[in-house]
């Protein structure tokens, strides 16, 4: 009989992907991580508290499997939170979750999943997997485009989609909670969860104030793209891109955050119309097929989690020159196929480096990488 685990959370999401599963005839087995939290706030971390653990105990006890919880508080800490604080440290904006996905739950749960002799690892995650006539797995867009999860899952791999499922891609929220009930699940009502779990409700800002001061920078000048200088802000990491509140410049006319210069400390600043841009380029892409398209070709990319897609042309830069992509991030970007430059039809108003830049060609998820 087919082995599958289920990465379960406590959530509705996870609980149903399970009782479906089971109720399909496979051999069903459910794995919660046990997250690091900060001392203190261990009843506040969005993805294991006590009484998410306690919930997922009780969903496994309802569909009668086993249950495991796996220890992942170390390498939690040493890879996901020191991510997100070494990405505000260099002067952008990470996002932790990518990297979640990737180490914590596509290999350190996943190589557990299977040392315990699973065929395949399920999530409660909102994407779709299909095989196309070459043999290659593709990941889709979900069935329900308000719940698609595809953009933070866009480092997978080809092994890791062959031994993925995602049980709950095919359907709508409103299906998954009227199927909870129907398993008669505990978790059918619970809330979902939004925020990056290890804040645990907390702002970002002061969530770095407490474990690592030094990655908020030091203070510095708030100055406009011409060079006048505004004010001085508070430690860079501090301000996102698009950022209108809180910059304490006292002009007349809004300004916004244009831009963060991490090499000068410089928070450069405008006005709303001098935001955007038609280009950036894009390091470190992961390929879903495993092979990177030939040359230059249109697609649509999203460039946050919840933006939503615009088109644009994804061009090479292999054998560029450094002066020709940029002084800022041509070094960083690097040359090859997992480099690209991304021209946008229309300008883009917060393309935020650190974050991720997703490609679509149409429900088909191409890939993606981290905006340099």
């Amino acid at each position: 009989m087919t082995k599958i685990v289920v990465a379960m959370s406590g959530g509705v999401d996870s609980s149903v992907a399970a009782a479906l599963l089971k109720k399909q005839g496979y051999e069903v087995i459910g794995m919660m991580l046990r997250l690091w939290s900060e001392p203190g706030k261990e009843d506040s971390n969005r993805c294991c508290t006590p009484d998410a653990m306690a919930q997922a105990r009780r969903v496994a006890a309802i569909l009668d499997i086993p249950f495991y919880v796996l220890d992942a508080k170390e390498i939690f800490r040493s890879t996901v939170v020191q991510y997100f604080l070494d990405g505000y440290a260099q002067g952008v904006t990470p996002n932790p979750c990518l990297i979640c996905n990737r180490v914590i739950r596509w290999e350190f749960m996943l190589d557990h999943a299977l040392a315990l002799g699973a065929d395949f690892m399920a999530t409660g995650h909102y994407v779709r997997k299909m095989k196309d006539e070459s043999g290659k797995m593709k990941l889709l867009r979900a069935a329900d485009a308000s719940k698609d999860q595809s953009y933070v899952l866009h480092g997978l791999t080809q092994e890791k989609l062959a031994k993925s499922l995602f049980p709950i891609g095919d359907y709508p929220k409103s299906e998954i909670r009227r199927l909870a009930e129907s398993f008669g699940l505990p978790t059918a009502t619970r809330a979902d969860s939004q925020d990056l779990c290890f804040l645990a409700g907390d702002d970002y800002r002061d969530f770095i104030r407490r474990n690592a001061p030094a990655a908020g920078g030091h203070p510095g000048a708030i100055i406009t793209r011409e060079g006048k200088t505004l004010g001085e802000h508070l430690g860079l990491a501090y301000y996102t891109i698009g950022q209108r509140k809180g910059l304490g410049a006292g002009l007349a006319q809004p300004i916004y955050v244009l831009a963060k210069d991490a090499a000068a400390n410089s928070l450069i600043v405008g006005r709303r119309d001098e935001l955007g841009s038609h280009e950036m380029i894009v390091k470190d892409i992961n390929w879903i097929s495993g092979e990177a398209p030939k040359g230059s070709f249109r697609t649509e990319v999203k460039i946050r989690y919840t933006a939503k897609e615009a088109w644009a042309e994804i061009a090479s830069i292999a054998g560029e020159r450094q002066a020709e992509a940029g002084p800022a991030c041509a070094s960083a970007a690097g040359t090859g196929e997992r480099s690209r430059r991304v021209r946008f039809d229309a300008p883009q108003r917060d393309i935020t480096p650190g974050q991720a830049a997703v490609f679509y060609a149409g429900e088909v998820l191409l890939g993606g990488g981290i905006i340099v």
